[in-house]
């Protein structure tokens, strides 16, 4: 089986989106994969319950007890590498992760950015996207490498921007994409790597 370990920071509503496809497309029969475990970096992380209710295992390791990144990612990585994991998938996880991390799990960390990468990577997409005069917005699924919000691009969605959006409504259609297109994005890689495996 191949397990998957998604990490959260908040209330998970893309954890939420990838766990319900899961459960409903049947990845266990499909690509003999699934939700293994979700870790989040602070233990009142809204997602937690919601991954306890569909009985995947949770963890956290809280930032806040370790005096530099690189022990908090190797405190991490120990809990990661518990399950095994196939895939890595950075699910509103809100911290930079170390060159190490990354590199342990180079191929199978994966993550979603509220923007058309290569544009506006980083934070306050939204706002940069309306002000720059975009006509579209989007999302990007893409692989992690040590360079923040690039690496190979698995999917991405096109959202229109409206000529009345704030940023707050742009947010609020992007991440209904990000709900469909992350889902998506995972089942195809793992797709691929069934077929690779063959």
């Amino acid at each position: 089986m191949k397990n998957i370990v998604i990490l959260i920071s908040g209330g998970g509503s893309n954890m939420a989106a990838i766990v319900r496809a899961a459960e409903r497309d049947r990845w266990a029969d499909r690509f003999g994969a699934r939700i293994a475990a979700v870790v989040s970096n602070k233990a009142e992380a809204g997602g937690l319950a919601l991954a306890k209710s569909h009985g995947i295992d949770t963890a956290v390791v809280p930032h806040k007890d370790f005096a530099t990144r690189e022990a908090f990612d190797e405190a991490l990585a120990k809990v990661v590498d518990g399950y095994s994991p196939a895939l890595v998938v950075l699910a509103g996880f809100m911290r930079i992760l170390t060159p190490g991390f990354v590199g342990r799990y180079a191929g199978r960390l994966v993550n979603i950015h509220p923007s058309l990468l290569p544009a506006f990577p980083g934070l306050n997409t939204h706002q940069r996207a309306i002000e720059a005069g975009c006509k579209v917005a989007g999302v990007t699924v893409h692989q992690v490498t040590t360079e923040l919000d690039h690496g190979p691009i698995l999917a991405q969605a096109v959202v229109p921007v409206l000529p009345d959006d704030t940023a707050a409504t742009l947010a609020g259609r992007v991440l209904a994409q990000e709900h469909l297109l992350y889902p998506r994005a995972i089942a195809g890689w793992l797709s691929d790597t069934s077929s690779h495996n063959r």
